[in-house]
């Protein structure tokens, strides 16, 4: 039997933080291979980019959002259309940290739903002699947030893959779930024409707790 045609996915990811955590540096390494030494703070930037995860090809909006408070009002329409979050902080800060708990809240609160995929990012690992936020610390948030944790360095490329890569097979196991759901219910061709519709069901999963110790 010949294999079964795997058609793109397309998804949406949001990266979210404060500002002067490395968003727009992570993006721009993950999407570009390079690293940005200067640049005007972000308003908002998109990425288009084309992955291949274990063999599923899988087109990606990358959303880098501002991590000021002038453009906090517009983080409403990001997070509705977001299917998964990159939420970043500093190791070298712990008000960007702390700041991460209501934007995960907010998040849960407009997609009324616990089990959205997010990726907790502690950036600039390359400043370890500029710690200040512990990597136990981190990993107790991720596994009561039950989100995966990496710690990254958009200079040096550290993880830089690997958290995008974990967001995204999150989402795929999300997708491939509410697939198979549409697949045991009956027909509905009204449904079948509105592309969100699938969105609104909803399955808890369990999920993978990572902690990557540089």
């Amino acid at each position: 039997m010949p294999p079964r045609y795997q058609p793109f996915r397309e998804f949406h990811i949001v990266v979210l933080g404060a500002g002067g955590v490395g968003k727009s540096c992570l993006t721009a390494q993950f999407v570009h291979k390079e690293w940005i030494e200067s640049y005007d703070p972000t308003i908002e930037d998109s990425y288009r980019t084309q992955v291949s995860i274990d063999g599923r090809q899988i087109i990606l909006e990358i959303l880098d959002t501002a991590g000021t408070d002038q453009f906090v009002a517009m983080r409403d329409l990001y997070m509705k259309t977001g299917q998964g979050f990159l939420l970043v902080f500093s190791i070298t800060s712990k008000s960007s940290l702390d700041e991460l708990a209501s934007l995960r809240e907010e998040i849960i609160r407009i997609k009324d739903d616990e089990t959205v995929p997010i990726v907790l990012v502690g950036n600039k690992s390359d400043l370890e002699d500029q710690r200040v936020v512990e990597r136990a610390k981190a990993f107790s948030i991720s596994q009561r947030w039950e989100a995966p944790y990496y710690e990254t360095s958009a200079r040096t490329r550290t993880n830089v893959d690997e958290v995008f890569i974990d967001l995204c097979r999150q989402m795929l196991r999300r997708d491939d779930a509410n697939e198979a759901a549409n697949d045991d219910e009956p027909y509905d061709k009204h449904e079948s024409t509105n592309p969100f519709a699938r969105k609104s069901r909803r399955k808890r999963r369990h999920r993978e707790h990572k902690c990557v110790i540089l």
